[in-house]
């Protein structure tokens, strides 16, 4: 099944094609080495995820390119392919992209990154637009509750990752 739009991979360069909009939330997780294994092991494991209440579906245990994965968000399923890993000294991320039936059109990258000073952070970017009519019809309340979903991703890691800290 083909992604449901044309600049797949974007999200590794933070970039939002035009004719999408695009959403950008950072929240701390904590700090030092342990922290930042934790947090990575539970983004690429979809443990973050699952933690959230949403459901998630995948054919692999882990997201690697090319696997399929369905969030299901009560009635809602929206399916996605993952496009791209990255695995790193001080960074774990993942990205997917939308396939066809979700009700969105784009892509979400999820980062987990330790900066210099130790400080784990979870930044989500993504750039979307409706795919579906109920999307449109949201309007603004659509784009608040992406809003609202990353933000509560970062509190779901943290408590994840609680009593972690150096």
């Amino acid at each position: 099944m083909p992604y449901t739009y044309e600049d797949v991979g974007a999200t590794r360069e933070d970039r939002c094609p035009p004719g999408f909009r695009r959403l950008h939330v950072r929240a701390r997780i904590g700090e030092g080495e342990a922290v930042f294994r934790r947090a990575s092991e539970a983004l690429m494991t979809w443990e973050m995820h699952r933690a959230l209440g949403v459901g998630i579906t995948s054919d692999a245990d882990k997201a690697v390119p090319g696997v399929d994965v369905t969030v299901g968000l009560g009635p809602i399923k929206a399916p996605c392919r993952v496009v791209w890993t990255a695995e790193e000294h001080r960074r774990t991320a993942w990205a997917y992209g939308t396939l066809s039936g979700h009700p969105e059109c784009g892509e979400e990258a999820f980062v987990v990154d330790r900066t210099g000073d130790g400080t784990v952070w979870l930044t989500i970017t993504a750039f979307s637009r409706p795919a579906k009519w109920y999307a449109r019809a949201g309007g603004p309340a659509t784009r608040g509750l992406q809003h609202a979903y990353a933000q509560r991703c970062g509190k779901v890691l943290r408590r994840l990752c609680a009593g972690l800290d150096e």
